[in-house]
């Protein structure tokens, strides 16, 4: 008999003993079942149980139903039963955490409780379902869906001072996602990057990945160091096939590239034929006096190839995996083929939604407002590190004109080694410098602000402080004798 008061459906657990007398040979193949009034009754369950079950393994192949004959077990049974299995929870026991969850001083995330995720939502909703009713479509471009890429070059030209078409743009798995696709279709192995020192350690893999090497280039108060690169460039003697750099908030000391180091770095990449690949992975967020262009923006056709790398992951949250790279037709032409290969195609129904919420001006609404608060949150920290005689006394970083996040450098007795040690203990988590840097140590850490309501800035600064104010044990025994 069935069990009325299981959690499992009748219909599901007469189809589950149905099968079970098949397997067992009680039901044999070709064997006809009762019709369904007089299984219903034998069972005791309605008929329309007894239908919904019999259709549902009639259309798993277990029974065959033959018109004006009946239904019959099927003379050829299912080789591989998998209409019955049902997920199940994981048994593993789940402790319950010891206390709070740490907090983490993310190197730049920017908040995501105030993206218009229900707008996104709503518009994921509609495009999903468009997309569905367009049958038959197979599947779309390579390069990403043809109408947000009609959409976006219309938002970069009029928002950075770019000037491209749909053709000249490619759509990836955000700007990770971006540079790997560089890497890929671009690279070869005995091919050197040149790349900024501290730097986006994550792009140094990237480039890795197709077996190109990097050159690690000095950063200072102007960004890049162009004359160490015009050096490394000479002594490559050709094998620089690229250079990448963070020119608008350089990653992670967020000091901008001067005016005449661009002038100076186009010059280099042009006399040695190297791609100069541009990563403005923050660009809206710029908060005192007007941005600075691209140097993609002011590029000649004359000039050093580019590619333009940048990502909506930053505007909106992480979980919103969108990048995109502007190029001129011969890269593009090598970046479609190898997405192809590798992808096929991006995730259309979240490029369609993403499409309507530019056209709709959501996004751009979101980052008007995304940019007053985080402007506000890092004038709040600024406020709070100069306030505290403790912290103002082992800390300093400038005031960055806009992007995520601080580069704090430590000048007091305390390493910064000993910092994240001691904020650790204290449920604070910080990365030291040295992530940034492909050897050595840097006495300073990004402190990313955006991802952080201002009391919760506050909170993390209470932590500092006690962490700063902590006197190692070896210093008290030494003054105790």
């Amino acid at each position: 008999m069935l069990d009325s008061a299981a959690a499992v459906p009748r219909q599901t657990q007469l189809a589950r003993a149905l099968v079970a007398e098949i397997q067992r040979g009680r039901l044999a193949p070709g064997s006809f079942l009762p019709g369904s009034r007089t299984l219903a009754t034998q069972v005791g369950v309605n008929r329309k149980v007894v239908v919904a079950a019999v259709d549902e393994l009639v259309a798993q192949g277990w029974l065959e139903a033959l018109p004006a004959r009946g239904v019959r077990v099927a003379l050829n049974l299912p080789r591989f039963p998998v209409g019955d299995v049902e997920a199940r929870r994981s048994q593993l026991p789940r402790a319950a955490p010891p206390g709070p969850a740490p907090v983490r001083v993310s190197d730049g995330l920017p908040d995501a409780r105030i993206a218009p995720v229900d707008a996104l939502a709503r518009a994921q909703r509609r495009a999903l379902r468009a997309h569905v009713r367009a049958a038959g479509q197979g599947y779309g471009d390579p390069a990403g869906d043809p109408v947000l890429r009609d959409v976006l070059a219309g938002f970069v030209n009029q928002a950075r001072g770019l000037s491209c078409s749909r053709d000249e743009l490619v759509l990836t798995h955000g700007s990770q996602g971006a540079l790997s696709l560089f890497a890929l279709a671009m690279l070869k192995p005995g091919d050197v990057v040149a790349v900024e020192h501290p730097g986006y350690a994550p792009a140094w893999r990237a480039f890795g990945l197709a077996g190109a090497s990097v050159v690690h280039i000095g950063v200072d108060h102007e960004g890049l160091r162009t004359d160490e690169l015009a050096a490394a460039a000479t002594r490559l003697r050709g094998r620089l096939k690229a250079v990448y750099v963070t020119p608008h908030h350089q990653y992670p000391t967020t000091v901008a590239l001067s005016p005449e180091r661009r002038m100076h770095l186009r010059r280099i990449c042009e006399k040695h034929g190297a791609v100069l690949v541009e990563d403005d992975y923050d660009y809206e967020y710029h908060f005192d006096g007007a941005p600075l262009l691209p140097l993609s923006a002011t590029a000649s056709p004359d000039g050093p190839p580019f590619v333009y790398v940048a990502s909506l992951s930053k505007l909106l949250a992480p979980a919103v995996r969108l990048g995109y790279v502007i190029a001129g037709a011969p890269i593009v032409a090598r970046l479609r083929a190898t997405r192809e290969s590798l992808d096929r195609q991006g995730d259309v129904v979240l490029e369609r939604a993403i499409a309507e919420l530019i056209e709709d001006g959501e996004l751009q609404r979101h980052a008007r407002r995304a940019r007053q608060i985080y402007m506000q949150r890092r004038d709040h920290l600024l406020q709070r590190l100069a306030a505290s005689p403790t912290l103002s006394a082992n800390f300093e970083c400038e005031r960055p004109s806009g992007g995520l996040a601080l580069w704090v450098r430590m000048k007091g007795p305390t390493s910064v080694h000993d910092l994240v040690a001691r904020a650790g203990a204290r449920g604070l988590v910080l990365a030291p410098g040295s992530v940034h840097l492909a050897h050595g140590d840097a006495a300073a850490f990004r402190f990313g602000f955006a991802g952080h309501m201002p009391e919760e800035l506050s909170a993390i600064c209470d932590i500092l402080e006690r962490c700063l104010s902590q006197e190692p044990a070896a210093r008290r025994r030494g003054r105790s004798r």
